[in-house]
């Protein structure tokens, strides 16, 4: 059992709880009731606030639909007024600009081009609003006048600072590609940045606003002026400085060269040196022109619109290029002429311009695409042009050689080399430096020219280049073999004009051997043993056989002495007749050909001593063997013995000597 005393003590502690749980309620209660009480106070509050919003509103709504209404207002005012201003301003414009329009644009570009943009603008809004306001006629009228005075500005322009190349800055732009450095590229300036800068401004103005094209026939007139004055100039500058030196660069190309490059002129008989100095100027003049168009075409390209550059640039270059296909067929007239006269020598004057035109066609064909095909055209006609004429003097030439008549007359007396062999020979080695040109000029004839097509090809290289290079070289040796063959012949025809044979065998050994050593000191061997290896041995073998009978001339000479026809000798017995066969037979024989044979030439020093070497050895050994036979053919032997046979070797050394 619990204690009674503990049991109290819980039952006073369980009071305790029960108590303050009592009170803890009755704060509870007490609280509830005063928050229900302070909610219906705020929703009485609310209620009374959301009325007078409410009351509020009814009367704000209408206050601010008022005022959006007066803002709509207003800004409308304002559109309106600046509408009106903007129209107004219209009317304005004419009077506004009229001044600036009537001095023109001269030293005021953008102000003018601005004030013409205002009167654009002008005509635009009368065309569209009003047609039939004065002020569209005013407008329109003075716009026409400020777009004629910028046409005439334009003009004006170009033509004040449009000025020829000078021919000393078209030589250095000329060398420029070989021998300026890359980093230092020339180019030309040919308008003032400043009026470039203006001339751009106004064709790009009457284009787009102008609807204008009729500037660019001003361009294209003006700058086609300059680009043929500046060729022209180029070539009087030539005419005037070109000599044995060459032609004059300036100092900051002249610096810069390694050599300052000559001319070499070619050589050709019967000619002089001006008309070298021609061809030297028109090849200087086709480079002038490339180079010249090349650059117009850059100053093009900023001037007139892209869709138009192609034509404008057409007739830009037209007159120049005429002149200068007009003159190349000058060129290819007088050697034609030259031709029918039978002066081969002219077609020389065509190969180094032929070889130049080649060369610049592939920068001729960029320069000129896009251009008319009738003017892409003229220079592939001159070449083909060029090439057909030179292939007929060229076959020409080889038949004139074969046929040239046998003139008594204009046959060297001395037995010399003749004037056919040396030009012909000449002829040749002009063709040494033109060996691609004249090997097209001949393939462009074909069998025409005798040559055999299918010589070359079973011997196709893979590379191209190389093939037409070699195929060139192939065509020129067989033609070279065919000249030097009808030569030849034709030599041998004209040696039997001489009487004597002996002669006509001193002349086809000169001719032959001038023909070896100028082939042999050119690079004309090399080129024939193309196609004939052979060619330097057959010639020493016909020298060698002119010289074998050559030297039978003196058999009726010696045979008189000789071995086999001495006559058996009897002792004690005189050989009657010796006598007078030595004196007229020997002395007087070797008298007459000494005396003849003085008179004749032998131009080159080895041959002639060769010659004389050779004559004597036989001579004297032949003569001594007849001293030293002792025949007794008179009593008195110092009387009809003239010479020794020291002073034989003496005379025969003065052969082909006229000064000894």
């Amino acid at each position: 059992m619990i204690p009674t005393e503990e049991m109290s003590a819980r039952r006073r502690e369980i009071e305790g709880k029960l108590k303050q749980e009592e009170e803890t309620l009755s704060f509870i209660k007490e609280s509830l009731e005063k928050s229900d009480q302070l909610t219906k106070n705020m929703v009485s509050i609310l209620s009374s606030f959301e009325s007078r919003l409410m009351k509020l509103e009814n009367s704000i709504i209408p206050v601010h639909k008022q005022t959006e209404n007066l803002q709509r207002l207003q800004e409308n005012v304002e559109k309106t007024l600046s509408c009106l201003d903007h129209v107004i301003s219209y009317y304005h414009v004419a009077k506004d600009t009229e001044k600036i329009i009537k001095e023109g644009p001269t030293g005021r570009l953008e102000e003018y081009l601005n004030c013409m943009d205002k009167i654009q603008k002008a005509v635009e809004y009368f065309q569209d609003n009003n047609p039939d306001s004065p002020e569209l006629n005013r407008v329109k009228s003075l716009f026409e006048r400020g777009k004629e005075s910028l046409e005439s500005e334009f003009r004006s322009l170009m033509t004040r600072h449009t000025k020829p190349v000078p021919p000393i800055l078209i030589l250095d732009l000329i060398s420029g590609d070989d021998e300026m450095d890359t980093q230092e590229e020339m180019s030309l300036e040919h308008l003032p940045e400043s009026v470039l800068h203006d001339v751009i401004r106004i064709s790009g103005w009457l284009v787009e606003n102008g609807r204008n094209q009729d500037f660019m026939t001003v361009y294209f007139q003006i700058r086609s002026v300059q680009l043929d004055r500046s060729i022209k100039g180029l070539k009087d500058h030539f005419r005037k400085n070109s000599s044995s030196t060459g032609v004059p660069y300036s100092p900051a190309i002249q610096n810069k060269r390694k050599d300052t490059p000559t001319k070499k002129p070619i050589k050709r008989p019967g000619r002089d040196d001006v008309f070298d100095i021609e061809i030297d100027a028109y090849i200087h003049c086709v480079s002038a022109f490339v180079k010249l168009a090349q650059s117009e075409y850059q100053l093009l390209t900023e001037i007139v619109p892209e869709h138009h550059q192609k034509k404008t640039f057409d007739s830009l270059i037209q007159e120049s290029l005429d002149n200068l296909i007009m003159e190349g067929d000058n060129i290819v007239s007088a050697a034609r002429k030259a031709i029918i006269r039978h002066d081969y020598s002219a077609v020389l004057t065509i190969f180094p311009i032929l070889k130049h035109l080649k060369q610049m066609k592939p920068e001729f064909d960029q320069v000129l695409q896009g251009t008319a095909a009738g003017t892409k055209n003229k220079l592939p006609g001159l070449i083909t042009s060029m090439e057909t004429t030179g292939a007929k003097a060229l076959e020409e030439f080889a038949d004139n050689i074969k046929n040239d008549p046998d003139k008594e007359y204009n046959m060297p007396k001395d037995g010399t080399v003749h004037e056919l062999t040396s030009n012909a020979i000449l002829f040749l080695q002009q063709l040494l430096d033109f060996q691609e040109t004249a090997g097209a000029m001949l393939a462009s004839q074909g069998t025409r020219m005798g040559i055999i097509w299918t010589l070359f090809f079973s011997e196709t290289s893979s590379s191209a280049s190389s093939y037409s290079s070699e195929f060139s070289r192939r065509l020129l040796s067989t033609y070279i073999c065919k000249v030097l063959g009808n030569l030849q012949l034709n030599l041998l025809s004209k040696s039997k004009v001489y009487e004597d044979p002996a002669l006509s065998a001193i002349f086809l050994h000169n001719n032959y051997n001038y023909i070896l050593k100028s082939l042999e000191k050119s690079e004309l061997i090399q080129l024939v043993a193309v196609t004939q290896k052979t060619a330097e041995r057959s010639y020493r073998e016909l020298i060698e056989q002119q010289i074998q009978t050559y030297q039978r001339s003196w058999l009726k000479v010696t045979d008189y002495i000789s071995e086999r026809n001495l006559p058996v000798f009897q002792p004690g017995v005189k050989v009657r007749g010796w006598a007078r066969v030595i004196e007229t037979g020997f002395n007087d024989g070797l008298e007459e050909l000494c005396k003849i044979q003085k008179a004749w030439a032998i131009p080159d020093v080895e041959q002639r001593d060769k010659i004389r070497r050779a004559q004597k050895t036989i001579v004297k050994e032949t003569y001594g063997a007849f001293l030293n036979s002792n025949v007794p053919f008179t009593k008195n032997p110092e009387k009809y013995i003239k010479y020794q046979v020291d002073q034989v070797g003496e005379m025969i050394e003065k052969l082909f000597d006229t000064s000894a």
